[in-house]
């Protein structure tokens, strides 16, 4: 047989032998690295790997520990993780709820206007779905909140920190974006091609973060005019309606302040990524103080907490880039691009392909997993079919944000689970979010529709 063949074979069970290893439970980098190599040794032995290939991974390593894009990864997280030991999130839900309690669904409202501020604020999708699922899921089922709808309002609304800036996983897909776009460019002839930054990612992800608002909003008002028992109002007494405006000031002013400071620097072209994720970090120990929960311990909490996520997310990028070595040397990057070259409809049939696998792997995968996999072996071949590089960015990282959203392994999911009531019984979290799902799929099909959502701002600014 054709060590060719054998080759893209081998390559091809390599990816399938990885998913079935994670499905199995086994920790993602390890999986990652493990597999890997073991399929690089059966391909030593057969002829179609040459191991001398690793000696590429130690100046991978460097490049990614030296990078100072990926220096904004700890920088945000740091933001999201002391933002939220200081409570403006409960504030925010507070003083919402109250905003907007005497309408039909206003307190559905209320928790999509919050998880969208906090995820321009924090990106922390973990901390903001317990937040929420401690403050806002007990006074919804007080309220008489359909329990389907309650949970599906939560869950999703504490997953915008994927797609609204500034999310760590459009940092991580800008960097590779980048890289991958400049040595497509530069194999097409191009030497001077236009740099794909994460700052234009941001900027393209804005406007699609908003339309997934106004969903979440149309739908949740759609509920309340076909199905008011689902959603009744919750009527604020009038002793509490006098102060409103003032505790609505103090509860917004802060964190606004904050995402102007941090999302109007990038899109200002003011501050890199990097440097605006710093005055972030230093805004939220601020805010921290000035609310009187700054303390060496929470100070602490917040470093081993950043500590310990960055190093999760890049450990997981360091044994994705062992399987990219032998992914591609061995021909699987071949065997993609025949694949996707091939289909009939071209590049968007490509997307389209590749959009639906990576919704099917969000089920049993988690966010950086899938792009830290998918990412440099689909990405060269798209781009190469002249796919807009932020589009592709964007497009990829709302259909991931339904990782967050599908059993069995939707981590927000689990989140709220954590927090939820026992009489609450889980079947009613997985229903629920069901109509939130197929709203993302409606937003990623008129992000197809309709590119200019994506490409409009970042050709504007």
């Amino acid at each position: 047989m054709d060590l060719v063949l054998i080759g893209e074979i081998l390559s091809g069970l390599m990816f399938f032998g990885i998913i079935g290893f994670l499905m199995l439970g086994f920790p993602v980098a390890f999986t990652l690295a493990g597999v890997s190599l073991m399929f690089g040794l059966v391909g030593w032995a057969i002829g179609v790997f040459d191991p001398s290939n690793f000696g590429s991974l130690p100046s991978r390593y460097i490049g990614f520990m030296t990078s100072e894009v990926l220096v904004a990864v700890p920088l945000f997280i740091f933001m999201g993780v002391m933002l939220e030991r200081s409570r403006i999130a409960e504030q925010l839900l507070l003083t919402m709820s109250k905003l907007f309690g005497n309408l039909r669904g206003g307190l559905g409202l209320s928790v999509v206007i919050v998880g969208a501020m906090l995820a321009a604020s924090t990106g922390v999708v973990g901390a903001t779905v317990v937040t929420m699922g401690l403050i806002s899921l007990p006074a919804m089922l007080r309220a008489g909140y359909d329990p389907k709808l309650a949970t599906g309002v939560i869950c999703s609304s504490g997953t915008l920190g994927q797609i609204i800036p500034p999310s760590t996983v459009l940092i991580f897909m800008g960097d590779m974006l980048s890289g991958i776009n400049s040595q497509v460019q530069m194999e097409k002839g191009n030497f001077a091609p236009t740099p794909v930054s994460v700052g234009d990612l941001f900027a393209g992800a804005l406007l699609p973060g908003v339309l997934l608002v106004g969903l979440y909003s149309l739908w949740i008002i759609f509920k309340a005019i076909t199905d008011p028992e689902s959603c009744p109002a919750t009527p604020v007494p009038a002793e509490e309606k006098r102060g409103l405006f003032k505790e609505v000031l103090v509860a917004l002013l802060p964190p606004l302040l904050l995402i102007m400071a941090v999302l109007g620097s990038i899109l200002g072209g003011v501050a890199t990524p990097t440097e605006a994720a710093s005055v972030g970090a230093v805004g939220a120990i601020i805010l921290a103080a000035l609310r009187w929960r700054l303390s060496p311990r929470i100070l602490h909490e917040t470093v081993v907490a950043t500590a310990t996520i960055t190093s999760m997310v890049f450990i997981i990028l360091f044994g994705a880039s062992v399987f990219s070595i032998v992914f591609r040397l061995m021909g699987g990057d071949n065997l993609v691009h025949e694949f996707l070259s091939n289909l009939p409809g071209g590049a968007v049939a490509a997307v389209i392909v590749v959009m639906a696998i990576m919704f099917v792997l969000g089920f049993i995968l988690d966010t950086f997993e899938i792009i830290f996999i998918v990412i440099p072996i689909t990405a060269p071949i798209l781009l190469a079919l002249d796919i807009d590089p932020i589009w592709l960015g964007v497009l990829v990282g709302m259909n991931l944000q339904t990782s967050f959203l599908t059993p069995p392994f939707g981590f927000a999911l689990f989140y709220l689970r954590g927090v939820a009531p026992d009489s609450l019984p889980t079947s009613a979290i997985y229903r629920g979010i069901i109509p939130f799902v197929l709203l993302q799929v409606i937003g990623i099909a008129l992000l197809f529709a309709f590119p200019q959502i994506v490409t409009w701002l970042p050709t504007v600014l």
